[in-house]
């Protein structure tokens, strides 16, 4: 099976079954594009609030084809439990992620996120139904 890094082996879809009308990737997208600008959150965090806290690789793989969906998601704010810029390798350079979260006013230094819980942007409860 040949593939580029973009892309997910042929075999892969996204599951869909008991998540409503909407995929698990449509899902995450709707999540992704409430960040607000100058806060990140995290592939668990997102997991946790569709309420797949094992699904983290999922919103991974979600995050890998975001430059493809019609309706921009700014998967730059998208980063790994630790503040990682671990997805900048699928943005156009390999310096992309970093230069859109500075533009944001997020600080990076060697790939990582500096404060980055000042700047943890949390669906639990940001998006909490009171």
């Amino acid at each position: 099976m040949q593939m580029n890094k973009f892309q997910q082996p042929s075999f892969f879809s996204p599951p869909s079954e008991g998540l409503g009308e909407a995929s698990f990737y449509d899902k995450v997208y709707e999540v992704v594009r409430l960040i607000p600008p100058g806060k990140v959150t995290s592939y668990g965090a997102i997991a946790a609030f569709l309420g797949t806290a094992q699904s983290s690789r999922m919103v991974g793989w979600a995050m890998n084809n975001a430059h493809v969906q019609e309706k921009y998601v700014p998967a730059h704010r998208v980063v790994n439990r630790n503040g990682l810029l671990t997805g900048k390798h699928h943005f156009g350079t390999t310096t992309a992620m970093q230069e859109y979260l500075e533009a944001e006013g997020i600080r990076v230094v060697d790939d990582q996120i500096t404060d980055f819980e000042k700047h943890f942007w949390n669906p639990l409860t940001e998006l909490a139904m009171d």
